[in-house]
């Protein structure tokens, strides 16, 4: 299988940097694959689950929103945190859902429904990391 350069980076750090076979974006019109020879593309991604495959093995890393860009280069994807699900911290992030939900009820309208949309997306991973953890 045809390789490409991956690049994940957050504000902290360079996540992942390197030759793969494909790379699963949660993007915000929906998830997409990408493989090498994958035609450009900008896209913006939801807080999902992206995955890199190398070698038939899959890393999961969490990523709460940013920018994917593929190009003549390879794949570049700018998320805002990037947090692999090995690192973390599930009781912590379960807090912050339920913070979540407590502050619905001071929002109305648009930010209302952004913050359900986003809400949305944090209970999508954490049932995703509890399908998987049953594996």
């Amino acid at each position: 299988m045809a390789t490409f350069h991956f690049d994940l980076v957050s504000p902290e750090k360079l996540a992942f940097s390197g030759e793969v076979d494909q790379v699963d974006v949660p993007g915000m019109e929906g998830d997409f694959g990408v493989l090498a020879g994958h035609a450009p593309i900008v896209a913006a991604i939801r807080p999902g689950i992206l995955t890199i495959i190398t070698g038939g093995v899959q890393q999961k890393i969490i990523v709460l929103g940013g920018l994917a860009e593929m190009s003549e280069k390879g794949l570049t994807v700018l998320a805002d945190v990037a947090t692999s699900t090995a690192e973390l911290d599930r009781a912590l992030f379960a807090e912050t859902i339920t913070e979540m939900e407590a502050k619905l009820a001071e929002k109305d309208g648009s930010e209302l429904d952004h913050a359900l949309e986003r809400l949305d997306h944090f209970k999508s991973i954490q049932q995703e990391l509890s399908t998987t953890a049953m594996h």
